[in-house]
Formats: C-alpha cells, structure tokens, sequence
C-alpha cells in the first residue's frame, strides 16, 4: 500500500534514484499505456513549482503516450526489480506487452488516465506543464552531440509533481 507523501520527503539522493536505480516513465491510462526504462532525468524547482524532468527520444514508443496524455508517472523500483527495469528499457511496447513480460503489475495511478506499477517503491505523478526539443545548436558542450549519433534528439517534458507515493 502506497502512503502519501510531500516532494520534499522524497527519500534518498535524486542522482542515485534516477541516474544509478533507474525509473519507469509511464504514460496514458491502463490498459492503453506504455512505459520505458530511463536513466536521465531530474527533481527541482522550477517556476515556483516542484518539479520532474524526463527526455525522451521521437521515435520511441512511449513518446506518442506522452503526447496524447496530459500527465505522466515516474515509477522507482527495489533492486531486486533491475531484470524488469532491463526488459522494459531493451524492447519495445509495440512488439509486447512489457509489463507483463517484466512481471509488473500496472495499476490506475493516482492522477486520472495515469498508470504505475504495484511493485514500484516510489511514485511520483506529475502534470506536464512544459515541453521542449534539444537542440544541438544549443550544445555549449560540443561532446553531448555524441550521445545521438543518428540525430534523434530528445524531446524534453517538465512535469509539476502532483502526487508522491511511497511504499510502507
């Protein structure tokens, strides 16, 4: 059962939760949902609002999810959930359905047309508030262009933190 909590209350280091533990970015409601492991992202305050941030590739699956929906969940999982972080990051939503391949449970989230997972440890739902594609032009650090070889360059969504659960 999820408790909830103030962003502020969020527990452990932001960089570890999402650069090292990962985190499932999940759009649209259950069933019609899909969700993709991701490692880049953040927590702030930005506009005088608790924020999240999260990128995410055109061609991906997830990203006509978070197009047509107007909020989004960033699901944190135990350790012993790495293998279905990996699935879920290593093939695509058009092709299976993840969740179950993963062993994971989606459940309604705790915004309207939102999805998590039961298993997750952490949720945190949020309302896009602002959208944004990269763009290389803008690279003041010539090295980043490295990481989009093939010139997919993400779309960026900023999303107010609505809600935090977190596992008792």
């Amino acid at each position: 059962m999820f408790r909830s909590i103030a962003p502020e209350e969020i527990p452990g280091n932001v960089f570890r939760l999402v650069g090292s533990d990962w985190m499932l970015i999940t759009a649209g409601p259950p069933p019609a949902h899909n969700t993709m492991t991701a490692s880049w992202g953040g927590f702030g305050v930005l506009w005088g609002r608790n924020v999240c941030w999260c990128v995410i590739r055109p061609q991906r699956y997830t990203y006509g999810f978070m197009e047509r929906n107007a909020c989004f969940t960033l699901s944190f999982f135990d350790p012993a959930y790495r293998p279905a972080l990996e699935l879920c990051g290593s093939k695509s939503g058009r092709d299976i359905d993840k969740a179950a391949a993963a062993g994971l449970t989606p459940v309604e989230g705790f915004l309207p047309a939102t999805t998590h997972f039961a298993e997750a440890r952490l949720v945190i739902a949020c309302r896009k508030i602002y959208t944004h594609d990269l763009d290389p032009s803008r690279f003041l650090d010539p090295s980043i262009d490295d990481n989009y070889p093939q010139r997919d360059y993400h779309r960026l969504y900023m999303g107010e933190v609505a809600h935090v659960g977190i596992r008792d």
